[in-house]
């Protein structure tokens, strides 16, 4: 049992029922006198326990707050009544005395009012009294005793009359205050008594009951608490009794004991059980841990593996749509949370171009079979798109059951992007290649075609109609020249004359050209950069590629529309879709408001001979000069485009370090100039052989032919005298006109040179440019132009 009620608390404990002390028996004990003196450490172990303390205020605050009404309640009676009796007072003052008083105010007797007023103040609770006349004459009477209050009283204003001649006539007020402080101190007085009688017995009542409430429960509580939390499984204590002496009747105390026993030899039973299951769990646990550890190693390993590699993996369901997609695919623009639930069909876009394929892939999934580099093209979250190929494994549970697909998949576009621009570019090769060939020969049939229609036209100048036909030979001679112009652009085998220009100079003259030529339905704005550099590049091959780019897009608006010519300045990385180049570049862009391009060929609007227009509306050469001509200054050009917005083309040329920008004067029709020195003409082709000796004999020039480099030596060396070598760059025989030159200059130094060709090869032209001081006439060209540039070599001018 426990002895929660012995002197020493400390002692209080449980123990069995033969070790019990005699102690309190429990209700209607009597009080003997141990307990008596044992009553100070009670109370001091009531307020360490915590419940008493909280139960005696409880009990104290509910006593107080029913003694407070009750005492307020009595108090406002007692005021009510007292109050009362003071009213009831201040009437019969009214009653008794205004018929006296009014009498001795109409005969004017102040002393007997005085009289009448101290016997008023004598009564009662009563502080002053007050007599005021009511007449219209100066100093009427006003009569006061005692001392008026301001606070804590009761007034009473009473008319004064008087009858005169059967009518009462007001000529008076009496004025009476009665005090309430007597009242006041009466109530504090009686409160003061009924609170501390009433607290008193409050407060010997609630500890009263406090002891026996912690006589009869709260020391038994404290027993059971310390039987708990004491209680050990492991070694359990005997079963808990209380210290209780008998004979007494069974309580609530003693069902709470037995079920509280009942209780602690079934966790003693459930103990041994736990105890064995613990064994075993123990036994089962570490194999899981060690099983989860394994497992936790493996997931990380292919974490790391699956984020760290340069693919990503991917597992499919039975349905064969997506299930998990690794982090790593996010690299490539796709969004994982978005792709699960499809199926890899679901976003390829070539499942209609090559159904046959796709089928193929079905089936093989169908019959669960693995396969290897699969490759489709699809879209990433951008709407860019991208070639992949896939591995895939199956995947079986241990009864055989289709679970899906497992495998990895690799991003091939940066690969087909390369492979498409070698092909390109091996494309372009080789089309620059043949280009070369063929302008070579075509430019000699037109040199002969262009200067041998000059002679017949200057012939047929009285025959009108001949003429005129004379002169459609000349102009369709004039349209393959710049075909082949065109086509040598682009195949970047046109040599360049770049300079420094200012190109905003040069836009705004070929904006003049363009308004006759577009019409007047297009309407032309430029937006130039007020401090755009300086570029360096050929004005004329600039303005030509704004031109064909202004045509195009004039094409493009049929119905009309605004074309934008713009400069600026830029500083490409060679990383953005500006193309491969970096550095300081000058911008001129040309936009328009067309129905664009679809995107299906805009990669190939650069390609030669491409062409969306009808037949005989265009060569297809345009935009490839445009790009011939970009990439042979040491630029780029990029375009965008968008069905139904418009168009975009930037040119990016280089920038000039200069300072002072040339301008480019205005083109002046040439003058045929005429001299009398020997030149030495050198051309493999018959055809231009002949008519170059006709042209200059007509301009006075005697000649000296050969047909290849070994002739043209053979009568240097035989000591033959001229001024001027003139010489096909290329020709037969192994030796190139750069080559025939250098070897002449070795016997003759100093001697001039003037080279011809339809077609520059690597001979006198690197990077596009003309080597410094070399002299070119390119071929078709025309008799003036011939004459010009022979008195412009022998004259010692440099090139323009």
């Amino acid at each position: 049992m426990a002895n929660a009620g012995d002197e020493d608390a400390k002692r209080s404990r449980a123990i069995a029922p033969a070790a019990a002390k005699p102690g309190l028996t429990g209700i209607g004990a009597p009080l003997a006198p141990s307990m008596i003196a044992s009553l100070p450490s009670r109370l001091f172990n009531w307020s360490r326990s915590g419940v008493g303390p909280r139960l005696l205020a409880a009990v104290l605050l509910f006593s107080s707050v029913v003694t407070l009404t009750l005492t307020a309640l009595q108090l406002y009676l007692d005021y009510d009544r007292e109050v009362g009796l003071i009213e009831t007072r201040l009437d019969e003052i009214g009653r008794s005395t205004t018929g006296s008083l009014g009498e001795s105010l109409w005969n004017l007797d102040q002393n007997q009012l005085k009289l009448q007023l101290d016997g008023i103040l004598r009564l009662p609770d009563i502080r002053a009294a007050e007599v005021r006349e009511i007449a219209d004459r100066p100093n009427p009477i006003r009569l006061a005793v005692g001392e008026p209050g301001t606070r804590s009283v009761v007034m009473r204003d009473y008319p004064l009359t008087y009858g005169v001649q059967g009518s009462a006539r007001g000529i008076g007020v009496l004025h009476v205050e009665a005090t309430l402080t007597d009242v006041y101190q009466h109530l504090l007085n009686r409160a003061v008594v009924i609170l501390a009688s009433q607290a008193a017995k409050t407060f010997l009542v609630s500890l009263f009951i406090i002891y026996m409430v912690h006589l009869l429960v709260t020391r038994h509580l404290v027993a059971i608490a310390e039987f708990v939390s004491k209680y050990n499984l492991a070694r359990p204590p005997p079963p808990l009794r209380l210290e209780r002496r008998p004979p007494y009747d069974a309580d609530e105390l003693d069902k709470v004991i037995d079920a509280f026993n009942a209780m602690c030899a079934t966790l003693e039973r459930a103990y041994g059980e736990l105890r064995e299951a613990n064994a075993n769990l123990e036994r089962d646990l570490t194999i899981r841990r060690r099983a989860e550890a394994d497992a936790r190693a493996s997931e990380q390993r292919f974490r790391d593996y699956a984020e760290t590699a340069s693919d990503w993996f991917w597992e499919t369901g039975p349905d064969h749509k997506f299930t998990y997609l690794s982090d790593r695919v996010i690299a490539f623009g796709m969004d994982p949370h978005v792709r699960i639930g499809t199926r890899r069909i679901d976003t390829a876009l070539d499942r209609e171009t090559e159904s046959e394929k796709w089928r193929a892939h079905l089936a093989t999934l169908d019959r669960h079979e693995p396969f290897r580099k699969f490759e489709y093209r699809g879209r990433d979250a951008r709407g860019r798109m991208h070639h992949f190929s896939v591995n895939g494994q199956p995947v079986f549970d241990a009864d055989g059951r289709f679970l899906g697909y497992r495998g990895s998949a690799t991003d091939l576009t940066a690969q087909h992007e390369t492979e498409e621009r070698l092909r390109q570019s091996q494309k372009m090769d080789a089309i620059g290649q043949l280009t070369g060939g063929v302008a070579h020969d075509f430019n000699n049939v037109l040199t002969v075609i262009t200067g041998t229609i000059e002679i017949i036209r200057d012939g047929l100048a009285d025959k009108p109609e001949l003429a005129a036909i004379a002169q459609l030979i000349d102009d369709a001679a004039a349209r393959g020249a710049e075909i082949t112009s065109q086509l040598l652009t682009f195949a970047r085998r046109q040599p360049l004359e770049p300079r420094e220009i200012d190109v905003n100079a040069l836009v705004i003259e070929t904006a003049k050209l363009l308004k006759p030529t577009l019409g007047e339905h297009i309407a032309i704005e430029t937006r130039l950069a007020d401090d755009a550099w300086s570029a360096m590049a050929d004005p004329s091959q600039l303005s030509s590629a704004i031109v064909n780019l202004a045509v195009n897009a004039r094409d493009a608006m049929p119905g009309g529309g605004r074309l934008v010519l713009e400069t600026a300045n830029r500083e490409l990385d060679g990383t953005s879709g500006d193309g491969a180049v970096r550095g300081a570049f000058v911008m001129v862009a040309v936009s328009d408001t067309g129905h664009g391009i679809p995107p299906d060929i805009r990669e190939r609007v650069f390609e030669p001979f491409f062409t969306t227009k009808g037949v005989g509306r265009g060569t297809g050469l345009g935009l490839s000069m445009v790009y011939g001509f970009a990439k042979q200054s040491g630029g780029t050009v990029a375009i965008e485009s968008e069905e139904g917005r418009g168009t975009v083309i930037r040119l990016f040329l280089p920038r000039s370090m200069g300072e002072a920008p040339a301008r480019t004067a205005p083109v002046q029709a040439l003058a045929t100039a005429r001299g009398h020195e020997v030149i030495l003409v050198v051309e493999d082709d018959p055809l231009v052989q002949g008519y170059v000796i006709a042209q200059l004999g007509s301009l006075g020039y005697r000649t000296l032919v050969a047909g290849d480099g070994a002739s043209a030596l053979a009568l240097v060396d035989q000591g033959a005298k001229f001024d001027l070598l003139f010489t096909d760059i290329i020709m037969p025989g192994g030796m190139n006109g750069r080559e025939l030159a250098e070897a002449v200059r070795l016997r003759r130094p100093g001697v001039k040179v003037l080279y011809t060709s339809g077609y520059s090869d690597d001979a006198i032209v690197h990077e596009g440019h003309l080597d410094p001081g070399v002299a070119l006439l390119g071929k078709p060209y025309r008799k003036s132009e011939l004459s010009q540039k022979i008195r412009e070599v022998l004259a010692g001018e440099p090139p323009a």
